[in-house]
Formats: C-alpha cells, sequence, structure tokens
C-alpha cells in the first residue's frame, strides 16, 4: 500500500500586536540589565585576571550570551522556538560568508569615502608606533571590534527589531530604533547634534541591511569594518573612542564640519552623505538576497486540503455521486449531402 505525504504544516498565526509590543519592551528591558551586567562581570574578571585591555571585549561576549538567553526565554512565553543561531540573527545558510564580506567590503568603501575630504584638505597627520606591545593590542583592538558590532546587532536589529516590526511596520520600527541607535551614543566623549545625526543615518542603513536579508550577517560585517577601518587601519577616533588607535595614530587638524573634532570622521559634514550613498549602494546590491530571503512567500490559490471544502462544493459532489450513471445510446452517423436509401436489390434491372 502506497504510504500518503503528509500535508505541509500550516503557518503559525502572527501573535496580537499587543503581544508583540509586550515583548518589546521586555527585550528592550532585557538588552539593558544584560549590558550592565556584562559590563560589570567584565570589569571584575579581567581586573582578576590582570588583562584589563580585554575588559571591553569580554563585556561585549557576555552581552551576547546574557541578550540571547533571555530572548530564548521570550520565544518559549510567545509560543515560538528557533534555534540560538537564528536567534542571535545568524541563520546558518549556503551565502552568510560572502553576505558578511560583502558588508565588510561596503563598511571599508564608506570609511575611505568619508575622510578622503579631510586627506585632500591637508588635514591628517599621521604617526606610526610599531612597538611590540602596541602590535599586540591590534588583535585586542579587532576582538573588541567585532564582537562590540555583534552585541549592537542583535541589540538593536536582532530580537527586539523583528517585535517593533509586527506592530508598526518595517519603515517605522528602523526609524524608531535608528533614533534609539543614535541617542546612546549622545554619551561619547566630544558627541555633538551632527554626530547623532550621522549615527541615526548609520542605524537606517544597518536597519536597510537586515530587511534586505533578513540576517545579521551583512549588517555585521559592515559595522564591524566601519569602526575597524576608522580606528585600526587609519587611526582616527571611532565614535569619540581613541583606544582603538594602537599601531596608526592619526590627528586631524581643521575646521569641527571637516575632521569632526574629537569625535572624529562620524561628526564631520561629508559623512552623512557618504551614508545615504551607502544605503542606495546597499540596496542596489543585495537584490537577490532580497528576492532569496525577504520577498513575501507565494501562497496558491484554490482550496486547501487540509481544512473542509465549502458545503455548497460538498453537496455538489454529494449529488453527482448519488444520481445514476444516464444509458446514452450512440448511433451510426450519415455523412453531409447522402441520404440513408437502401441500396438496390440484387439483380434488378433499372429499365424495364
Amino acid at each position: 500500500m502506497k504510504e500518503s505525504t503528509p500535508p505541509p504544516p500550516r503557518p503559525t498565526p502572527p501573535l496580537p500586536r499587543q503581544l508583540q509590543l509586550a515583548l518589546f519592551f521586555a527585550s528592550v528591558l532585557w538588552i539593558v540589565a544584560a549590558n550592565l551586567v556584562a559590563s560589570s562581570a567584565a570589569h571584575g574578571l579581567t581586573t582578576w585576571l590582570v588583562l584589563p585591555e580585554w575588559s571591553n571585549a569580554v563585556a561585549s561576549v557576555m552581552s551576547i550570551f546574557l541578550m540571547l538567553l533571555g530572548f530564548r526565554v521570550l520565544q518559549s512565553i510567545s509560543g515560538s522556538s528557533t534555534t540560538m543561531q537564528e536567534l542571535a540573527g545568524l541563520p546558518r545558510r549556503s551565502t552568510a560568508r560572502e553576505e558578511w564580506l560583502t558588508g565588510a567590503a561596503l563598511g571599508w568603501g564608506m570609511v575611505v569615502v568619508a575622510i578622503l575630504p579631510m586627506a585632500l584638505a591637508g588635514t591628517l597627520h599621521v604617526h606610526f608606533v610599531l612597538d611590540s606591545h602596541n602590535i599586540s593590542l591590534v588583535l585586542v583592538s579587532l576582538v573588541t571590534l567585532l564582537s562590540a558590532a555583534l552585541a549592537e546587532e542583535i541589540a538593536f536589529r536582532g530580537y527586539s527589531f523583528g517585535r517593533l516590526i509586527e506592530v508598526m511596520g518595517p519603515g517605522k520600527a528602523s526609524f524608531t530604533l535608528a533614533i534609539g541607535f543614535g541617542l546612546i551614543h549622545v554619551f561619547n566623549p566630544g558627541a555633538t547634534l551632527f554626530s547623532t545625526l550621522t549615527t541615526v543615518t548609520a542605524g537606517l542603513l544597518f536597519a536597510l541591511a537586515w530587511l534586505r536579508t533578513r540576517a545579521l550577517w551583512l549588517g555585521w560585517g559592515m559595522h564591524f569594518a566601519w569602526n575597524a577601518s576608522l580606528g585600526i587601519l587609519f587611526g582616527l577616533p571611532v565614535s569619540g573612542l581613541n583606544t582603538f588607535s594602537t599601531v596608526v595614530m592619526t590627528r586631524a587638524v581643521g575646521s569641527h564640519w571637516l575632521t569632526g573634532g574629537a569625535y572624529g570622521p562620524e561628526a564631520a559634514l561629508f559623512t552623512v552623505p557618504t551614508l545615504l550613498a551607502g544605503i542606495a549602494v546597499l540596496y542596489a546590491i543585495t537584490g537577490e538576497y532580497a528576492w532569496q530571503y525577504a520577498r513575501a512567500p507565494i501562497i496558491a490559490a484554490g482550496i486547501p486540503m487540509d481544512i473542509p471544502a465549502p458545503a455548497a462544493h460538498t453537496a455538489m459532489e454529494a449529488a453527482a455521486t448519488a444520481a445514476p450513471p444516464a444509458l446514452v445510446q450512440i448511433l451510426p452517423s450519415t455523412p453531409q449531402g447522402l441520404t440513408a436509401t437502401p441500396p438496390p436489390a440484387s439483380g434488378s434491372d433499372e429499365h424495364n
């Protein structure tokens, strides 16, 4: 006997908006708590191990772990289930490495374009420090920026972002969390109104990366490459922080509108247009990813076979089955232009 194929699972109905909003606020509170706990624990651990330079990296890793732990609890409350990798926004797929590298290339390219006016104006004064200690700090900076970029992407474009999209749609959700992304950088050294505008624009760029790929691979690569190019490669401040300028140390001398002052290029005039151009480029180069991962699923038309058919349709089928088949007699047909007159009898003479 042929084994019947089970019907495909029906999609899970969406959660009510009120529940999605409650999950969003709960996740935001958890993110804040997770970062506070991670920062305190990392400071104590690295002080005890006499490795203070690793404090930020350890804090970022702890923060990622705690955030994912809380998101898993919220998922279970809402009745949903997923893997930790998918919960982190990093689903396993064949294009993951390609997406990350594409984002990294775009992040590096935008930094080059942003600081090009400073270089042409002769405002950048570069100094190299090639002692062994500073060279070893390059690895610390790379790990710190790599983990910190992922932690920020999970916090602002991860579980909370998905819940807010269900409440207000992708456009409003992107703007809302981009504003939040800009506001948390207000407390960085040298922050200005223009640096906040730049950070909000960057938040929109990273949000678009998620919307086009439904994952954080692209945004993570772009976020990391942006920070690493500024701090490690070009030796400039990253959001007001000079921590990552270890081997290459660059001092920008000139007007704040050109250099960004103490905050760095992210507060300069040309950075926002660069990010806006980056948004256009990102949209153009992610068409295949958007088709593969972000397009709405095609739902076949017709009557679903896993639910009862309409009553009228059932009655029509029952009536057709109950009626006895009619007997139809098929007679020989006569070609057009001829009659069915029988032929004359054999032996008869046509003329008497």
